[in-house]
C-alpha cells in the first residue's frame, strides 16, 4: 500500500540524513525518482524550486510535496494526497527529532570530551559533501535545459552564476565609478529569490 511504503521510505530518509534539509534532498531524489518512480526528475526539480521558495526547512517542504505527488500519481483523490503529504512530513522528522533530544543531552554532559569533538569535526566534512551532492543533482536538463546555445540553457547559466557571485560577495563592497566612491551591500537571499522568479516569469511565462 502506498501509504505504508511512503511512511517507511521517509522514515528511512529521516534517520539517514546528515546536513539538514539540503542534505536530505539527495536521499529523497534517489528514493522517489530513481528507486520507486513516484515522480519524474522534472517534477522533482519543480518540487525543489517550490520548497526553496516557501517558508520552512527545504527538506521537510520537499517531503511534504513529494508525499502529495506520490499519492496523487498512485491514483488516489486529492484529499488522500493531502494525507500522504502529512504522513511523509511526520515520518521524515519523527526519528531525527527523537534522536536530537537524546544527542543534545549527551553532548551537554560530554561537551569537553576530545573524542566527541573529533567525531563532530569529521561529520562537518561529510555534511559538506552531502550538501554538495544535493546541489549537483539539480544541475541537469530539467533545471538548466539541454546544453547548447538555446535560450533556457544560456539564461539558466547566467542567472546561476549571477546569484552565486552575489551570495559570496563581501557583505559590503566599495568600488569607484567615474571617480565617485560607490558602496554596495550584499543582497538578501529573499531579494535574489524574488528577482530570479521574476526573470523566469518574464522569460518563459509571458
Amino acid at each position: 500500500m502506498i501509504f505504508v511504503e511512503l511512511f517507511l521510505t521517509f522514515l528511512k530518509i529521516g534517520i539517514f540524513t546528515f546536513g539538514g534539509g539540503l542534505g536530505m534532498v539527495a536521499l529523497i531524489q534517489d528514493e522517489v525518482v530513481v528507486r520507486r518512480g513516484w515522480m519524474t526528475a522534472s517534477e522533482f526539480a519543480d518540487i525543489i524550486a517550490v520548497s526553496e521558495m516557501t517558508p520552512g526547512p527545504v527538506g521537510i517542504n520537499t517531503a511534504t510535496y513529494a508525499g502529495y505527488t506520490a499519492v496523487l500519481h498512485a491514483g488516489y483523490e486529492p484529499w488522500a494526497a493531502v494525507a500522504g503529504s502529512l504522513l511523509a512530513s511526520v515520518a521524515v522528522i519523527l526519528l531525527p527529532a527523537t534522536l536530537m533530544v537524546l544527542v543534545v543531552r549527551f553532548l551537554q554532559r560530554h561537551s569537553d570530551n576530545r573524542d566527541i569533538h573529533n567525531v563532530l569535526a569529521f561529520l562537518r566534512v561529510v555534511v559538506l559533501g552531502v550538501i554538495a551532492s544535493a546541489a549537483l543533482l539539480l544541475v541537469n536538463e530539467n533545471t538548466f535545459g539541454s546544453a547548447g546555445l538555446n535560450r533556457q540553457f544560456c539564461l539558466s547559466i547566467l542567472v546561476f552564476i549571477s546569484v552565486f557571485l552575489l551570495t559570496v560577495m563581501p557583505r559590503r563592497w566599495n568600488m569607484k565609478v567615474c571617480g565617485h566612491e560607490l558602496s554596495l551591500s550584499r543582497p538578501s537571499p529573499i531579494v535574489l529569490i524574488v528577482a530570479s522568479g521574476l526573470i523566469g516569469l518574464l522569460a518563459y511565462g509571458l
